[in-house]
């Protein structure tokens, strides 16, 4: 028999030793003084508490034993005497193990060196584990067991947890932001007869009762933008987003987006928007416009500085500070010949502002880390954008880029149904049955002017907590099936 498979034998021995002394080894409700956080910031000595929690270390003194008790909000530690408990209750101590879940009912004290501590009076038997936990208590090493068994990383992981905490904190201040500057929370359909409001591929689906096709959303845009035919002025959504493609460290097939539209704005105001909500989060989740990323050791890597305002530049000139003044001036073969040049890959198959927008990724945006709005970008990246009145074959767009990513394009919405239809066509090609004819039927009745935007809350819960896998900021990210 491994060690492993002998320490499950033994914890399934004393699950029975539980049973057969009268325990009720999977107990019931324990009523707590709080969490234990909460104990540790309101703790009075000579006060009785009562308090649950995973068994997380044990200190054997003989008749003294210091336990540490912890929760999600943190440790608290417990100290049981044997003269305390008497011989009965000490026998059914014995058979804790680190791991499992214990009530406890005692007196707050301070140790010698000023350790909050309850002295314990009685406890509860609440869950007896039958595996135990991972390295000792020293956390998971193997990253891809990480991700298939979070519930373990987050037991012996105290950075992770405080990733999603902050990841919690962050997804409330976003809501709270947003409705107090009158915008109105609303909801969508996941499921969708067609699939718009980005270039991407879908999930599909079938509906049984209706014989009807359906696919996963990639985006709730066309749907928020009716509500905007209908005369809400501000909406957002919170919403979860599904797409068909690669997965990376920046990208899963499930992702969480927030998407906002405010009749009568534009890109700019919807630009001034987003900094103030980034900088807000900054300033309350992580307590500082100064976003530090560590590696493995603690060491700082890189400083993000989101001091405002922040830098904004049109998409035509940061290609040409990167590939060349005379880019633009080149022919399309000379374009793919400078590709070499610079050392960027390209497919034969792109069309030329692919090709452009291939050198941009690579040279510009995965270079940027401090805060950039790219604005002023090509049409054909952005069907859905209003045309600049200068030159009417840019948009009047945004792209935020923050730690060498894209977090959010923002818009300029068009709203000429005509010249919609146009660019919606351009961009299903021979596939138009994909038109969505709905929302081009709403967009007729007529849609405000509007500045629009979309955050990717994983890659801004990435940079905030400088996170290097969006597997770090996802509680369950898509895996393969685990082979045996």
């Amino acid at each position: 028999m491994d060690e492993e498979n002998e320490l499950i034998a033994n914890r399934r021995q004393k699950l029975e030793t539980l049973r057969a002394r009268g325990e009720a080894p999977f107990g019931r409700s324990f009523e707590i003084s709080g969490t234990i956080g909460e104990m540790r910031d309101n703790f009075a000595e000579g006060e009785t508490r009562r308090a649950a929690g995973r068994i997380t270390a044990h200190r054997d003194m003989g008749k003294s034993h210091f336990l540490d008790l912890r929760d999600a909000t943190g440790r608290m530690q417990i100290y049981v005497q044997a003269k305390e408990l008497g011989p009965e209750r000490m026998e059914i101590f014995g058979l804790l193990d680190l791991g499992d879940f214990i009530g406890v009912e005692g007196t707050c004290f301070l140790t010698k060196t000023g350790e909050p501590t309850l002295k314990v009076q009685r406890f509860e038997v609440l869950a007896k584990t039958l595996r135990p936990l991972p390295e000792k208590w020293h956390g998971l090493t193997d990253v891809e067991a990480r991700y298939r068994q979070r519930y373990l990383d987050l037991v012996t992981n105290e950075r992770s947890r405080e990733i999603f905490v902050q990841r919690i904190a962050i997804l409330r201040e976003t809501r709270q932001f947003m409705q107090a500057r009158g915008f109105l929370e609303v909801e969508t359909p996941m499921l969708q007869a067609v699939p718009g409001g980005a270039a991407a591929e879908p999930f599909r689906t079938h509906h049984n009762a209706l014989g009807l096709d359906l696919y996963l959303r990639i985006a709730p845009e066309l749907y928020l933008k009716r509500l905007l035919v209908g005369g809400f002025n501000k909406v957002f959504e919170v919403n979860r987003n599904f797409r068909n493609e690669g997965i990376s460290r920046r990208h899963n097939p499930e992702f969480t987006m927030l998407e906002a539209y405010w009749a009568y704005a534009d890109f700019e105001k919807m630009a001034e928007l987003v900094e103030e909500l980034i900088c807000h989060l900054a300033a309350t989740v992580i307590g500082s416009l100064e976003v530090q990323h560590r590696d493995a050791e603690g060491n700082v890597t890189r400083t993000i500085n989101l001091a405002r305002p922040w830098r904004r530049a049109p998409y035509r000139q940061l290609v040409r500070e990167a590939a060349g003044a005379d880019w633009f001036d080149l022919t399309s073969e000379g374009r793919r010949e400078k590709c070499v040049e610079l050392g960027v890959e390209i497919n034969p198959r792109m069309a030329d502002y692919e090709v452009t927008q291939q050198v941009f990724e690579k040279l510009v945006e995965e270079k940027t880390f401090d805060p950039c709005f790219v604005t002023q970008c090509p049409k054909e990246l952005v069907p859905l954008a209003k045309q600049n009145l200068v030159d009417d074959s840019l948009v009047d767009v945004f792209e935020l880029i923050i730690n060498g990513q894209e977090i959010g394009p923002g818009y300029s919405e068009l709203n000429d149904p005509l010249l919609q239809r146009q660019r919606l066509l351009e961009q299903a090609g021979e596939e138009t049955q994909n038109l969505d004819e709905d929302f081009l039927l709403a967009l007729e009745h007529g849609m405000p002017p509007a500045g629009g935007v979309g955050i990717g809350i994983d890659r801004l819960t990435m940079f905030l907590t400088g996170a290097q896998s969006i597997r770090d900021v996802i509680l369950f990210p898509l895996l393969k099936p685990k082979r045996d």
